[in-house]
């Protein structure tokens, strides 16, 4: 069964793509990425959904390759039980190595009760592995930046220490964002300095870069930077 899947990834391979995806994850061993489309992926995870064979390859752990926790994950999104859902996230989380794979997670079951998630969101905070901290951060992004937003929960991602790059870009793109939806409410971590400096900045420089943010805004912002 896993030498037919991965018999199907690699039928899928684009050795272009594959070039452009080495580069873009540099956290991974290059021999480990086959070099398969999103959509493709995402077209495998339907036919497969389902099936024996992705019952049995999502208990499968770890993998050999980077597409193959990128299906695990697709596979894992069409769950409809929480707590199922939730599992088999614990399960997959500690075995990422990737910003890629980490934030191409999307499961329908938390989408569906997003507030089940945020006593989930507090442990994975906390935990050792940096790619569990990044996606715990992008749950907060993904779901509590709208209607469900509250202070607490920028807090939340202000108290994060870690040295680790992909954490602090996380970070960095948490505010940003929030800079976009809640910009009264998030606006006092930069003028008071509540971050540390390189996430402050970088901060700054996404919020700059985005679209959502007023002119105004920006010239305000860029007198903000920390030397």
């Amino acid at each position: 069964m896993m030498t037919a899947i991965k018999k199907r990834l690699f039928n899928l391979q684009d050795k272009g793509y594959q070039a452009g995806s080495v580069k873009l994850n540099p956290s991974v061993d290059p021999d480990t990425i086959i070099g398969v489309r999103i959509p493709a992926l995402r077209q495998l995870a339907k036919e497969l959904k389902g099936t024996d064979e992705a019952a049995k390859f999502i208990k499968v752990l770890p993998h050999e390759y980077f597409e193959e926790y990128q299906l695990h994950s697709f596979l894992i999104g069409f769950i409809k039980d929480f707590d199922e859902a939730l599992r088999q996230a614990d399960r997959l989380l500690p075995y990422l190595g990737s910003w890629a794979l980490t934030d191409s997670m999307r499961f329908k079951a938390f989408d569906r009760d997003p507030e089940r998630l945020l006593s989930q969101v507090d442990r994975w905070l906390k935990d050792d592995h940096p790619y569990t901290v990044r996606y715990g951060i992008l749950c907060l992004m993904n779901y509590f930046l709208d209607d469900r937003f509250k202070q607490e929960y920028p807090d939340r991602v202000s108290r994060v220490q870690s040295d680790e790059y992909y954490v602090r870009m996380m970070q960095a793109w948490y505010f940003a964002t929030a800079l976009a939806k809640q910009y009264d409410a998030v606006l006092p971590y930069l003028t008071e300095r509540r971050m540390e400096p390189w996430v402050h900045n970088k901060t700054i420089q996404k919020a700059i870069e985005s679209y959502r943010i007023t002119a105004e805004q920006k010239a305000y912002l860029r007198t903000l930077k920390v030397k």
